[in-house]
């Protein structure tokens, strides 16, 4: 068998990724570091195995070990989350969230979920995605005083729309949400409620969230972000939706399973209820209190909803005259990565706001004054935007991630 080291071109690509990633501060609050233990599972033999089908219903033979490893995966993700069904084989959350809408709804459809404008995933409506092209959706936002969720705003569409699903969960939301009144908002009208808490699955797993699983129908995620596991999707559900859901996931969306992916699901599972990994997600919340502390005191810059009770922010940067992306990209010339983000009621779609978030750096074993200089340093560099002030940032970034290494 040929090395995989004669193939220059890309581990010079790989080796250069990877050095991007010891070099950056990495705020995009979707991603993170996964163990080593997790990127063994990933780049085993287990590539090798096609499995099609559910344990003992499978379509190819020789998947006895699959089968103890596809079991586990689902028993660990129940357990983790204290659901009666768990489904670990979506390639990713959009996956995920196609095959729960399969499950339980038809094209044309009523859903109702949060505005992409104030932080919902475009997978929740948008007229791009093929969740706005197959179903008739309808959208709620936050409050334009507040920035918080309006649930009576909420409850006013809902009886207006009567969706057949509501849609509970963001992309870019700062704080913990009540799902017990979304519960009682889809009752009241007659419908099933989805809750996609992938980017807070690592602060439910913690118990530092309330746990979706104890009001929702259906519950969608990555396995990735604040769970810190491999890039993929996840669904969990009440024991009724099970058959809907295996269907809507195969044969209706996927065929052979990631096998090599699933054993990595498995492994953060199980990393995720370890007491220590209650401790990283609170120092997750830490540094990102401690970033918006820093934020709140600048004219220019404006935390969207002013604080932050999880892993994420969004940062109001149209007073230092940047857009999001221009801001975003003039942060990663000096070394911090971020990503432009659409502000709550922005009225057009230039992305007036860049999104941050501390799972990476927490990872990498950043503290509160780690996180609040890295806050400084963002401050500096989009108000004053002069080469002397970038200088000094790119230092500042060199000397922190010479610190913290992977």
């Amino acid at each position: 068998m040929t090395s995989y080291h004669n193939d220059t071109k890309i581990w010079e690509a790989i080796n250069e990724e990877k050095q991007r990633q010891e070099n950056v501060i990495e705020l995009i609050a979707s991603e993170n570091i996964v163990s080593q233990e997790i990127m063994d599972a990933q780049g085993s033999i287990l590539t090798n195995k096609y499995a099609v089908g559910y344990p003992n219903k499978r379509v190819y033979t020789g998947n006895e070990a699959i089968n103890k490893i596809d079991n586990l995966a689902m028993k660990r993700a129940k357990e983790l989350f204290k659901a009666e069904y768990a489904n670990v084989y979506p390639h990713s959350g959009t996956q995920a969230n196609q095959a729960a809408y399969a499950a339980l709804l038809k094209p044309g459809d009523k859903i109702l979920s949060m505005s992409e404008k104030a932080g919902g995933h475009f997978t929740h409506g948008q007229p791009t995605n093929f969740s706005g092209q197959l179903y008739d959706c309808y959208f709620y936002g936050v409050d334009p005083k507040t920035e918080f969720l309006d649930f009576n705003k909420i409850n006013e569409i809902a009886k207006k729309v009567k969706p057949k699903l509501i849609v509970a969960g963001a992309s870019a939301y700062s704080h913990i949400i009540d799902w017990t009144k979304f519960k009682k908002i889809a009752d009241s009208v007659g419908a099933y409620l989805m809750i996609d808490m992938a980017h807070i699955a690592g602060l439910v797993a913690a118990g530092l969230h309330p746990n979706p699983m104890e009001v929702a129908d259906i519950v969608t995620s990555t396995t990735h972000k604040t769970l810190r596991g491999p890039r993929g999707g996840l669904i969990l559900a009440k024991k009724k939706f099970a058959n809907k859901l295996d269907n809507a996931v195969f044969p209706l969306s996927q065929s052979g399973t990631l096998e090599h992916v699933v054993a990595a699901k498995a492994i953060a599972f199980k990393e995720a209820m370890q007491p220590e990994f209650k401790e990283y997600i609170k120092k997750v919340i830490l540094n990102a209190q401690a970033m918006a502390k820093v934020f709140n005191k600048s004219k220019t810059i404006r935390v969207v909803s002013k604080t932050t009770e999880n892993h994420e922010m969004t940062l109001d940067i149209t007073k230092t005259g940047l857009t999001g992306n221009e801001g975003a990209e003039l942060l990663y010339s000096v070394g911090i990565a971020t990503n432009k983000e659409l502000l709550p009621n922005e009225k057009g779609s230039v992305m007036e706001g860049i999104r941050i978030g501390t799972p990476t750096i927490t990872s990498r074993n950043f503290n509160e004054y780690d996180s609040a200089e890295v806050a400084e340093t963002i401050q500096q560099v989009l108000e004053e935007q002069d080469i002397n002030t970038i200088n000094k940032a790119r230092q500042k970034v060199q000397k922190l991630t010479k610190k913290y290494k992977f």
